[in-house]
């Protein structure tokens, strides 16, 4: 997942990657032994009608799958009325029964219609009610530490754009409208600078809240407080990989002036572009820093500008030893010392499309991705691309931070 965290001049943010997919864990359900196997086929059956009636939007099927008792789920029906659904499906992973009553784990399955080139897969906790032979729906919950969905935080609203879909929750139509104005804006900046080898289109996710968004992620919301926005998505994706999610906190991202708010749409963007290029073997310093060239890239705005905490340290004699290592970009960390590893990683990639060109950059990207495990990979594509050794890259660096920002 990849986020902003806003800074004081340019709306700086830090990023996180999170690795969506597949879950192949059975978690552990509620007590009691398995249930019999005709009990996971009807089970499976209830969940196959419940998932018909989500892509049909039929109100009085989907509600037949629910206990009678209580109105199970009507208002995630309800809330999902208009998202652009593709597939919908529930694959019943294991079921505990103890009695009348069951939990099952199952993993829910769903596209984005026009978005999504695969299913988005999360696993899911429910937990059903045998009456009269029939079992039901009593209720449905993210499994284990798994975020919770958009739809389950209330109604959606969907604004659609040129290269944009935005969902979100708690947000009248204009400003929906104009943070896909934004997407809009953010797409073709950065095909002018990667190229056009991506899907060219963005989802964007609008909670309500901080603690909304953390809700999304399944984390605390102490560790995004003050991170405008995160992307979400498969590193290394294949062709079959999902659509990614940007992820905005409306707290911290509405805080911003347009500018700010543009570069953080841009460089999330930008991570969307270059998901399949990036793979284990990328550091951060050049996911982040690359990133961020592209959303500052026609800003017009200088090394001083655009890095007012690295110049500050540079004008006090303080020149980075080395180039940022991963763990400087943990969001625990002091907001300067952040701030600082951010702006090293951009200028970094910004001194490469100065001195060696803007298809060298794209090409050094790429060849490090490509080479699959960290080890070496660094050093191999600045031997093989930029014809220099990691000792003086980094020197060159260190005079290009003196030279920009001293």
């Amino acid at each position: 997942m990849a986020g902003r965290r806003q800074g004081r001049q340019s709306g700086r943010t830090a990023v996180l990657w999170l690795v969506l997919g597949a879950l192949g864990a059975v978690l552990v359900g509620c007590g009691g032994s398995p249930a019999p196997d005709t009990a996971t086929g009807e089970i499976q059956r209830l969940l196959d009608r419940r998932a018909r009636a989500v892509l049909a939007q039929d109100a009085s099927a989907y509600r037949a799958t629910g206990d009678p008792a209580p109105a199970a789920g009507g208002d995630t029906f309800r809330n999902l009325r208009d998202v652009p659904l593709a597939a919908w499906t529930y694959r019943v992973t294991a079921v505990h029964r103890s009695g009348t009553r069951a939990t099952a784990d199952a993993d829910l399955a769903y596209r984005i219609e026009g978005y999504d080139r695969a299913p988005v897969v999360t696993p899911r906790t429910l937990d059903l009610r045998e009456r009269d032979g029939r079992w039901y729906v009593t209720g449905d919950r993210p499994a284990g530490k798994a975020g919770r969905q958009l739809w389950e935080q209330g109604p959606v609203g969907v604004a659609r754009g040129a290269h944009s879909l935005v969902l979100g929750v708690g947000q009248d139509e204009a400003g929906l409208r104009g943070f896909a104005r934004l997407a809009d804006r953010a797409v073709p900046q950065v095909s002018a600078a990667w190229g056009e080898d991506w899907t060219r289109q963005v989802v964007v996710l609008v909670p309500k809240t901080l603690d909304d968004m953390a809700g999304l992620l399944g984390a605390p919301a102490s560790g995004y407080r003050g991170i405008a926005a995160v992307t979400t998505g498969e590193a290394g994706g294949s062709a079959r990989a999902p659509a990614d999610r940007i992820i905005l906190n409306p707290e911290a991202y509405g805080a911003l002036g347009d500018f700010g708010k543009q570069v953080v749409l841009t460089h999330e963007s930008t991570h969307v572009a270059t998901r399949a290029r990036t793979s284990a073997a990328t550091p951060l310093w050049l996911s982040e820093g690359y990133a961020d060239w592209v959303g500052y890239r026609d800003t017009g705005r200088t090394p001083a500008q655009a890095a007012p905490e690295l110049e500050a340290a540079v004008v006090a004699g303080r020149v980075p030893a080395a180039l940022p290592k991963d763990e400087d970009f943990g969001f625990g960390r002091d907001a300067d010392a952040l701030a600082q590893a951010y702006e090293g990683g951009w200028l970094a990639c910004r001194m490469i499309a100065e001195q060696w060109g803007e298809s060298e950059l794209n090409a050094f990207y790429r060849a490090v991705g490509a080479h699959g495990k960290r080890a070496g990979a660094v050093e191999t594509a600045l031997r093989d691309v930029l014809d220099t050794t990691p000792e003086q890259f980094t020197e060159r660096w260190q005079r290009y931070l003196r030279t920009e920002l001293g």
